[in-house]
């Protein structure tokens, strides 16, 4: 509304991908993956890796909670065989059945499985396959326009005095010193 411009893309599109990304950065990776599905069913179908990290996030959230036999058993029936049609996915997942294997994870060579980074990763990844299966780009904007301003005032700095944006954040016109 500030800009004056209408938004290209439906807001509320918006509302479902923030609760997708809020259920997998809270770990309840079941809820996204409902949610995911509910969006656009194809999402997942189409993207197996997509579908393997959000398990694999399953799987950690599961060993987070101390649940060590349901872990074992959802390692077993749901990623081992896509770990058998996927040599990538089976490192990944020897990567993150390894966590059981210690008692004290902050000594564990793969404990920044359980790190909050890991479910950004893989929030900002589902995020991205949403957006793609919207036809929307994955990236914002904002930051394209930017290094696209930054270019133009240093074409221009060699060519004319101008009006020049120096802080970003501000967005003040300043005059040029020729």
């Amino acid at each position: 509304m500030e800009s004056g411009t209408e938004p290209d893309i439906d807001l509320a599109t918006i509302t479902d991908r923030m609760a997708v990304k809020k259920a997998v950065q809270s770990g309840n990776v079941e809820d996204a993956i409902e949610k995911v599905n509910d969006l656009n069913p194809e999402i997942l179908d189409t993207n197996p890796q997509l579908f393997f990290h959000l398990q694999q996030q399953r799987l950690i959230e599961l060993i987070r909670n101390g649940k060590v036999e349901e872990a074992l058993e959802f390692a077993q029936e749901e990623l081992a065989p896509r770990g058998e049609e996927n040599q990538s996915f089976l490192e990944e997942l020897e990567r993150t059945v390894a966590l059981l294997a210690f008692e004290d994870v902050s000594n564990c060579p793969v404990g920044d499985l359980l790190d909050i980074s890991q479910r950004l990763k893989t929030a900002s990844e589902v995020n991205a396959a949403i957006l793609t299966s919207q036809s929307h780009e994955k990236d914002p904007k904002l930051p394209s326009l930017l290094k696209m301003l930054q270019w133009a005032q240093n074409q221009l700095d060699e060519k004319a005095a101008y009006p020049r944006i120096n802080d970003l954040s501000t967005a003040i016109l300043e005059d040029s010193a020729v």
